[in-house]
């Protein structure tokens, strides 16, 4: 029996013990208001879909609105997977984060994906240490890559771990160590800092600031504002910088500090990734699942998935709200 042969009965073996149910609620997962204000976008009675589950840890969930699919990536098992319109689910990519030949531990799959302007999948590629395009039409997705980004000043990039683009082309990414096989204390880390990038339009690879964990970013939608999370049990927080007209970024400013619950009964998680709708309001995930604010930092509510929550995105009417969480991909509806 051939490799090719092999790998295809493995990965439908996985895919097998892996479930797309798209009827089936989380009845753990609850939604606490905390502001009356959320409820002109959120009905406090909405149930956890599970969309899918098995995984071993879901990450970068991606709204494609010409298929009406979902994607996602599995960061262990290098993949990615969509869901389709009906519920189904297929593998859409293997690798996704990892080309290499030598056999490596760690968090070696895809983290964040987003598509750039002119509508390409682009991904970080934790175990490729990257920022990399893939080089296939959506619809034919392909395991073959286009390098953006792999180093800065010479010394190879960490793992980046999540991405947004501005009005004007420019990518914004952050770079902490998750991706590498002995995190920060890996022998192969090359930079002694977690940093937060642009890499403008032209090509040019700009650091921003150094930060403990950066992690999820993503802008106001007027772009005047980036929030950024800070992944650091010791520093559980989320930042807002502003956005000057050359796209570097000024005045940061502490948004909010959850550090105080990244240890209390109930409260999984740290800030990772997050989403900002339209109304301006940001929902990130954190401690317990996806914290709600408004944009002056007060908390709106809280999604409480009872796991540990990485990323989450809207579709792009806002009427589905996506959360990866732990081995889950859940949906709620939004008004």
């Amino acid at each position: 029996m051939n490799r090719l042969v092999i790998a295809t009965l493995l990965i439908n073996l996985f895919l097998i013990s892996c479930t797309s149910k798209p009827t089936s609620m989380k009845e753990d997962a609850f939604i606490e208001i905390l502001d009356d204000r959320i409820l002109d976008l959120l009905d406090p009675d909405t149930p956890f879909q599970i969309l899918a589950e098995g995984f071993a840890w879901t990450e970068g969930p991606l709204w494609l609105e010409g298929q009406q699919s979902l994607l996602f990536t599995d960061i262990p098992n290098n993949s990615i997977f969509k869901i389709d319109e009906k519920g189904a689910l297929s593998l859409y990519l293997k690798p996704s984060g990892y080309t290499g030949d030598s056999p490596r531990g760690g968090e070696v799959g895809a983290n964040g994906l987003t598509l750039d302007p002119m509508g390409r999948l682009v991904l970080c590629q934790h175990g490729d240490r990257r920022m990399a395009r893939m080089d296939s039409p959506l619809d034919q997705p392909k395991a073959q890559f286009v390098t953006l980004v792999d180093n800065y000043q010479g010394k190879r990039l960490n793992s980046p771990n999540d991405v947004v683009f501005d009005g004007q082309g420019n990518m914004y990414f952050t770079d902490p160590p998750y991706g590498l096989e002995f995190n920060m204390d890996d022998p192969a880390k090359e930079l002694d800092f977690q940093g937060l990038y642009m890499l403008r339009n032209s090509g040019e690879l700009e650091l921003l600031d150094q930060l403990t964990r950066p992690n999820g970013l993503a802008f106001s939608p007027d772009q005047r504002l980036l929030y950024v999370a800070n992944s650091d049990p010791d520093l559980a927080v989320w930042y807002v910088y502003q956005v000057e007209m050359d796209g570097t970024l000024t005045n940061r400013s502490l948004f909010y500090d959850a550090t105080d619950y990244v240890r209390k009964e109930g409260f999984k998680g740290l800030p990772d990734g997050l989403k900002v709708h339209t109304s301006g309001i940001i929902f990130a995930t954190g401690p317990g699942g996806v914290w709600i604010f408004d944009p002056s930092g007060n908390v709106l509510a809280r999604l409480r998935t009872g796991e540990a929550t990485s990323n989450c995105e809207f579709s792009t009417d806002e009427k589905s709200f996506f959360m990866t969480a732990d081995n889950y991909v859940l949906k709620i509806n939004l008004k």
